[in-house]
């Protein structure tokens, strides 16, 4: 039944133009081949720049040229320019290595060159489990240094799932920071908790004196928007100030959303998807008082990283938004137009769990990919 319920999933997702789009051909053979690969607005090769990763995370790059790739079970590896293999950075804490968790993402300031801080966030352990933790510290050399504590989630959940995590700056320098619900629905509506939230902290862990829930005294302070599962891509357009967030639904209802102050996305009272057992969540897929995504994905296509791209590398791809798909094994390429959802194409079909899509102080797109673990440089043809 669980294999008929996914076939009338794909069926009717690819009839519904939903999950289908682009023009999906690009298989493992060109791929693994070199060969030029032919997308719809331009022609590329992929540089593979270091394989043999196991759970890659997040990717940032220093002022340097030198690039910090995270691995899930508590590594953070730095790649000199020009070098393919990288080093591991010594003095990161034990972390939380269970399930999803672990080292998740990391970026540096916006004013890294002023102030020297890295900003990561990971899954903490503790006597009652473990939860999702945003640290900052500093590197001497080779080795972690300075490092603070600026938020740690609660409560502590021995649950291995739903941890989030991607750290974004606006213009402004504020930091967010996401954080799913932790396997537990109803922690996603409860303003009480930390869970199913995407946070907004200044640079140095204080809450922003205009969140918007610091006159309801039971709630969070740090909390920006809730109802959310889990928040795996998150990317902010700074000429637009639009904030982008993707995040995993069940069976089916990935969502894209734009996020703004003091909204609720909903989960679990409105969803495009069932549960894996295939019970039935909620009959409801909109509600007042509760966003819209703009735009979803049934079946799951398992988005993670999200990128909104600003480089001229790719003349025809700047504005687009770049999301990597777990379960799918591609990179999805996302036209949109004022904010709203218009086109998409399926990259490098078959390439892998895509964790993350990031751009480069070059303007060039870099992938992170799991099973296989890769580091892929995406290079405009001639």
């Amino acid at each position: 039944m669980k294999i008929l319920s996914q076939l009338r999933y794909t069926i009717v997702s690819c009839l519904l133009g939903m999950s289908c789009t682009g023009n999906g051909h690009h298989g493992t053979d060109a791929i693994s081949t070199g060969n030029p690969i032919t997308a719809e607005d331009l022609n590329f090769h992929m540089d593979t720049l270091h394989t043999g990763l196991e759970n890659p995370w997040g990717i940032t790059w220093l002022p340097d040229g030198r690039m910090l790739v995270t691995e899930r079970k508590g590594e953070i590896l730095v790649f000199e320019k020009g070098h393919h293999n990288g080093e591991k950075l010594s003095g990161f804490p034990e972390v939380y290595e269970r399930g999803q968790g672990g080292l998740l993402d990391i970026q540096v300031h916006p004013h890294y060159s002023e102030n020297g801080w890295i900003y990561a966030t990971y899954a903490k352990p503790g006597k009652e489990g473990g939860s999702t933790t945003l640290v900052r510290f500093r590197l001497s050399d080779h080795q972690i240094s300075d490092m603070e504590i600026l938020y740690q989630t609660m409560p502590l959940s021995t649950s291995g799932v739903h941890f989030g995590s991607r750290i974004v700056f606006d213009e402004a320098g504020y930091l967010y920071f996401s954080t799913g619900e932790r396997g537990t629905k109803a922690n996603a509506q409860d303003l009480t908790n930390d869970m199913g939230k995407i946070h907004r902290l200044h640079d140095d862990g204080r809450v922003p004196s205009d969140n918007p829930f610091l006159d309801n005294p039971a709630a969070k302070p740090s909390i920006w928007s809730y109802g959310h599962r889990n928040v795996q891509g998150m990317a902010y357009d700074r000429e637009n100030r639009i904030l982008y967030a993707t995040e995993h639904g069940p069976r089916g209802g990935d969502e894209l959303n734009i996020i703004e102050k003091g909204k609720n996305y909903g989960w679990p009272i409105i969803t495009y998807g069932i549960d894996y057992s295939g019970a039935i969540i909620s009959e409801l897929t909109e509600k007042e008082g509760m966003e819209q995504p703009i735009h979803y994905w049934t079946p799951s296509i398992a988005t993670c990283g999200l990128l909104y791209y600003t480089g001229d590398r790719y003349t025809n791809w700047r504005g687009n938004l770049f999301s990597g798909a777990l379960a799918l094994t591609h990179v999805a390429r996302i036209e949109l137009s004022n904010g709203k959802y218009r086109h998409e194409e399926k990259l490098l079909s078959g390439i892998g769990r895509v964790r993350q899509v990031a751009q480069d102080p070059d303007g060039f797109i870099w992938v992170l990919t799991e099973g296989p673990g890769m580091l892929l440089k995406l290079v405009p043809a001639e």
